[in-house]
């Protein structure tokens, strides 16, 4: 499996950002397009050098010369993009959120289970070199016992009921968009909260999905999890760490940030250090490439990014939507 070849199912501004990525990673290669109109799906083929384009999901299946399929639809389509590909033997990178709701998530495992096929959640951020490594630190010990784990995603929108992001009808709110980035790296530090342990709170929009939403999980041993996402304010997109021992920054933007700075106490002074990880393109190719890996060992799911994770955060992210009343 020298080359592996990537089908794009909706190809949206989150897939040029892949398939610009896809340039950086030895062995990839941008195969075929689909989307609902055939002109825009021949445009990014000829952009990105693909031979095959469609303008129809259901015909990427029947692509010869398929490895993997990226779905990068809006929200509510992932469950059936995904289950087509599943169902027809091909491996699948699913755009986050990976479904609109746990039972949907549960749909698309078991499938891909029964099917015996690959399929992970496109949780990017857990890639990014600066991620990666604030997590191994985590692990290690170097900030102590880990006690609080704070970030923040938000950016201005203004208001278009037009817009995918205000649209309720397409998933759209600030949770399912941006809220997910606070609550996966909850997740990747200190697991699945417990339903009565979280707290939501969040303001709506006309359209009646959730313009900004706050959470907090809570955990035994005095752990706390702290997470915003709003797309009615320019946030500073920043993450933190704090232990016993020290604290780990995250700088923005968090989720694909370029730089961590590590602080140890000493007495009530702290000492910094500085991590510089700087790389190329937008940080799509560490998710690739890692997937990639995946395939050429024969794998079924990654270690990084198991199942059981992606439907543990799409059961907490059900909990946050209970609490704050937001229903599809």
């Amino acid at each position: 499996m020298d080359t592996i070849r990537w089908g794009i199912i909706g190809p949206g501004k989150i897939a040029r950002k892949f398939a610009d990525d896809l340039r950086l990673v030895p062995g990839a290669q941008v195969h075929a397009v689909a989307s609902t109109s055939l002109e825009r799906a021949q445009a990014f083929a000829g952009e990105y050098g693909a031979p095959h384009a469609f303008g129809r999901y259901e015909d990427m299946v029947h692509c010869p010369g398929l490895d993997i399929v990226y779905v990068a639809t809006p929200h509510v389509l992932h469950t059936e993009n995904a289950l087509l590909c599943l169902e027809n033997g091909i491996p699948v990178l699913c755009e986050k959120p990976f479904a609109m709701n746990s039972a949907e998530a549960r749909r698309m495992v078991a499938a891909a289970r029964k099917n015996r096929v690959f399929l992970m959640e496109a949780l990017w951020s857990r890639f990014i070199p600066a991620v990666d490594k604030a997590l191994q630190l985590l692990e290690e010990g170097a900030i102590g016992h880990v006690h609080t784990v704070k970030s923040d995603f938000g950016f201005m929108l203004p208001f278009d009921q037009h817009s995918r992001i205000f649209d309720k009808a397409l998933g759209g709110g600030s949770l399912l968009d941006i809220g997910i980035y606070p609550a996966l790296l909850s997740l990747f530090v200190f697991g699945k909260p417990d339903a009565e342990d979280v707290l939501a709170a969040a303001t709506f929009t006309r359209t009646e999905v959730d313009e900004s939403c706050a959470f907090t999980f809570r955990y035994p041993n005095n752990k706390l999890a702290i997470g915003h996402s709003t797309v009615a304010a320019i946030t500073p997109v920043e993450a933190w760490f704090h232990g016993t021992e020290g604290n780990i920054y995250l700088h923005p933007r968090w989720h694909h940030s370029q730089k961590l700075t590590v602080s140890r106490y000493e007495g009530r002074q702290e000492i910094k250090h500085d991590i510089d990880l700087p790389y190329e393109g937008w940080g799509y190719s560490f998710e690739a490439a890692h997937v990639m890996h995946c395939l050429r060992e024969q794998r079924l799911e990654s270690d990084l990014v198991p199942l059981d994770f992606t439907l543990d955060l799409a059961e907490t992210l059900d909990v946050i939507r209970e609490k704050i009343g937001l229903v599809y």
